[in-house]
């Protein structure tokens, strides 16, 4: 990983932070509540019934969208209560400056979200989070803390490396939490990675995907889920989605990542329901007593704001695509292919239109001027789905339907690749090189090159896509490349046969290195141990 220039390492961090000074916190909190609370006579039990009357986090902390000046802070208490924050660039606190943040309530699953501003750019903030009891003014729950790092200003002089990493597909195709093989191993994996930031692409949840307690393995052994009660079915009332975002944080490794790691979320199908678009109705799924998939999406997109640490847009609340620069070094571009969408089908269509549409008209313009604009060295569109891969679907009557981009067609764009095609023509006509492509969804890993002289449809510039992913969840692989865009294989790590466990250790995540002095990107991706499986250094343009 690139060094960190601060002399206190993540790793360092944990140790005290959130060993020794939680632990400190939590004791002169209980303290201070069992004094206030007790009185004469009521005898030993008081500081017991104190404790019972603080207010609990069990869903952790996060950090996520952060920007040079702010990052959105995000918790969860279990009754009413009032977030308290206060924030450092020193570890032991020392001249911590305290914000009084909103109330968590029943009407957002007592999530909280603040918006922490005046932070210092390029710098590490560490920060503590406290919740106090509506019911019972004055006591606190125990501290939780956690730290991440500002970016420095996009017209700074870099002075360090910047990593990103990136993946998806969490607790997918009936693989929970098995606890006695080591539950969430990726987020160790991400966390000991060390990135400046974690681009999770989507499917951060399995929605339409409930656990059984136990899996049969082909080896003989017994995969042993962890089931809580909104993971017993699929996902129908805003509190079985909610209930599924909360499912892994139940983990320590998520937990303890997310203390350290700030996320730029995004989603796909399974927030939902697989292969959704508004129109869709569930007409062969029995599990489901709500088929409209449009209602089922208003839901999911409810919980997803609620337990993710986004920003929301002002004119758009649940606008989940957005940019963030990482100084002068690299900018990150989310797209939302999910939201704006036409509907599924033969993806053939030989003239744009509504039922083309993959991206949207306003989002299209928007990545494109934004790409335009962007100063950044690199330019890092972080898709939920890969651009050149094709994903099939089913139509009502059996008829091979299309999910993605991609149609299966090698020849010049039809379908949704109208789009595809506008805008790599625009980000040409604009001069914009150093674009890549990072994105999930397929559950394997691999790099893919596309080149306009292998291409049906040639008026673009060379790009990569890399793929990673599943973080947990089978894996399978490989899906055929459509040629319209002219890619070819790099690299690839399919599944020997579908739908593999996590226990096999085929779980990926991928980086992007940026060197400060070279200005060089670095691609890799790696497996749920750390090892690095494949890698390439990319040159600025000239």
């Amino acid at each position: 990983p690139p060094p960190v220039s601060d002399p206190l390492s993540r790793r360092a961090f944990v140790g005290t932070a959130l060993a020794a000074g939680a632990a400190a916190a939590a004791s002169a909190v209980a303290g201070a509540a069992g004094r206030r609370l007790w009185q004469p006579g009521d005898g030993a039990p008081a500081l017991v019934t104190a404790e019972r009357l603080r207010p609990q986090l069990p869903s952790g902390i996060q950090s996520g969208d952060v920007l040079p000046d702010r990052a959105v802070l995000w918790s969860r208490a279990d009754r009413p209560a009032r977030l308290h924050v206060e924030w450092s660039t020193r570890e032991d606190f020392r001249g911590a400056r305290r914000v009084r943040g909103p109330v968590a309530t029943a009407d957002a699953a007592y999530t909280s979200h603040l918006d922490l501003a005046g932070l210092p750019s390029d710098a590490v903030v560490h920060y503590r989070v406290r919740y106090e009891s509506l019911a019972h003014p004055g006591v606190l729950s125990a501290p939780l803390a956690g730290r991440l790092r500002t970016p420095p200003l996009p017209n700074a002089r870099p002075a360090r490396p910047v990593r990103l990493a990136w993946s998806g597909d969490m607790v997918g195709q009936g693989w929970g939490i098995d606890e006695a093989r080591g539950g969430l191993r990726i987020y160790d994996a991400l966390r000991r990675a060390e990135p400046d930031l974690f681009v999770h692409s989507g499917d951060n949840i399995y929605a339409d995907g409930p656990l059984a307690a136990e899996v049969p393995l082909d080896d003989g052994t017994v995969w042993r889920n962890l089931v809580t009660e909104a993971k017993h079915k699929v996902a129908e009332t805003l509190d079985e989605f909610r209930g599924n975002f909360a499912y892994h944080l139940l983990d320590p490794h998520a937990r303890r990542f997310h203390a350290e790691v700030p996320v730029v979320a995004q989603w796909d199908d399974h927030e939902v329901v697989n292969n959704w678009y508004h129109d869709r109705v569930l007409e062969d799924d029995p599990r489901y007593t709500e088929r409209r998939a449009r209602v089922l999406a208003e839901r999911g997109a409810q919980a997803l704001f609620e337990f993710l640490p986004i920003r929301r847009h002002p004119a758009e609340p649940r606008r989940v695509y957005r940019r963030f620069a990482w100084g002068p070094l690299l900018e990150v571009f989310v797209v939302d292919l999910r939201s704006y969408r036409g509907p599924n089908s033969l993806n053939h269509q030989p003239a744009p239109g509504p039922d083309t549409a993959v991206l949207g008209d306003a989002q299209r313009r928007w990545l494109a001027r934004g790409l335009a604009e962007s100063r950044a060295a690199w330019k890092v569109v972080a898709c939920d789905m890969p651009v050149g891969l094709v994903v099939p679907d089913r139509g009502p009557n059996g008829e091979a339907f299309f999910e993605a981009v991609a149609n299966g067609d090698p020849g010049a764009p039809l379908g949704r690749e109208h789009e595809l095609a506008a805008l790599l023509r625009d980000v040409k006509r604009a001069g914009v090189r150093d674009v890549v492509w990072v994105t999930a969804d397929v559950h394997y890993a691999a790099a893919h090159h596309y080149a306009p002289e292998r291409a049906a449809f040639r008026d673009f510039l060379p790009f990569w896509e890399f793929v990673a992913g599943p973080m947990h969840a089978g894996t399978f692989g490989p899906n055929a490349l459509d040629a319209t865009f002219g890619p070819a294989v790099r690299f690839a790590s399919p599944a020997p046969r579908p739908n593999r466990p996590p226990s096999d250790g085929l779980q990926f995540y991928g980086t992007l290195d940026v060197d400060p002095r070279t200005r060089a990107l670095t691609a890799a991706l790696h497996d749920v141990a750390g090892r690095r499986l494949w890698g390439v250094e990319l040159p600025p343009s000239a």
